[in-house]
């Protein structure tokens, strides 16, 4: 079996069948590309014991990480039984590691507050900047829904807008007041645009093309440490406060869901620990038997 042949079939299921995002796709990719370089066997001879010295090899990574590439491996050894290339999938006899419950990192709403306003508006990069922040914490988007966001699914009007989020799933979320206001400050100053492939991207850089994923990341860095915030965040910190804040704020679960784009509520309950108290006195409040 043509290791590189089989991984390109297993790169357009991903795709086609399995409609992931391209992101998604790299990631296991990326992944089985790192083991069978380890390994260096066929993926009809790989063994239990194969993948248990790969992670043996490999100990300086966190078990999170490592749970992560047993659900790549799975997922493409389950791939090949179900096209009958081997008869039986080796990830079936190693067991997962055990890793706690992940808990995001948020942000106050103060804190939120403090990041936005350090923003220096005097050029339309800021205003640039602002809006972005705007747009990550009003909407929930993920960092790449926010560099992909067009003018056409901007419906100032109806106060909504269209995100194309993993899978190419389509949902519609709520433009907020101070997000709206952010983007219509910055479609006024937006520069034009490097071509035709761009005219309906909002957030152009300095040569007209699309934002980068990396030069949001940096951004949020740069306004976290201008408003003197210490903590480790990201683009999907904005994300992550979002859902918390609208969860303690007595929103409901499934809506939170339908915002944040997430296939399973299961995805969205990691909120929930948030601040237990905001759920058990609303859950009091309405019981019939209080």
């Amino acid at each position: 079996m043509d290791c590189p042949y089989i991984l390109d079939e297993y790169r357009d299921y991903l795709r086609v069948e399995r409609s992931m995002s391209e992101n998604t796709v790299s990631s296991y990719l990326s992944d089985l590309h790192s083991f069978f370089k380890h390994v260096e066997c066929p993926p009809q001879e790989v063994s239990p014991e194969d993948i248990i010295s790969y992670f043996s090899d490999r100990k300086n990574i966190s078990k999170r990480t490592q749970a992560r590439v047993l659900s790549s491996l799975r997922s493409f050894f389950d791939y090949l039984l179900s096209e009958r290339k081997i008869t039986d999938n080796p990830c079936d006899r190693v067991d997962a590691p055990k890793i706690g419950r992940y808990l995001p990192d948020v942000l106050s709403v103060e804190e939120i507050d403090a990041v936005i306003a350090s923003v220096d508006e005097k050029d339309w990069t800021g205003i640039r900047d602002r809006a972005i922040l705007e747009v990550l914490y009003g909407c929930g988007l993920r960092v790449s829904e926010a560099v992909g966001l067009k003018l056409s699914d901007i419906f100032f009007t109806e106060g909504f807008v269209r995100i194309v989020g993993k899978g190419d799933k389509e949902r519609i979320v709520p433009l907020g007041e101070m997000a709206q206001k952010a983007l219509e400050r910055y479609i006024a100053v937006r520069p034009q645009p490097s071509g035709s492939d761009n005219e309906d991207v909002v957030f152009l850089n300095f040569r007209g093309g699309r934002l980068s994923r990396i030069s949001v990341f940096n951004m949020v860095k740069r306004q976290a440490m201008a408003a003197g915030i210490h903590k480790s965040i990201s683009p999907h910190t904005f994300r992550h406060s979002f859902a918390t804040h609208l969860l303690e704020n007595g929103a409901d679960l499934r809506a939170v869901q339908e915002m944040l784009g997430h296939e399973s509520i299961l995805t969205t309950e990691i909120y929930t620990h948030i601040d237990r108290s905001v759920w058990q006195r609303t859950i009091l409040d309405c019981h019939p038997r209080k």
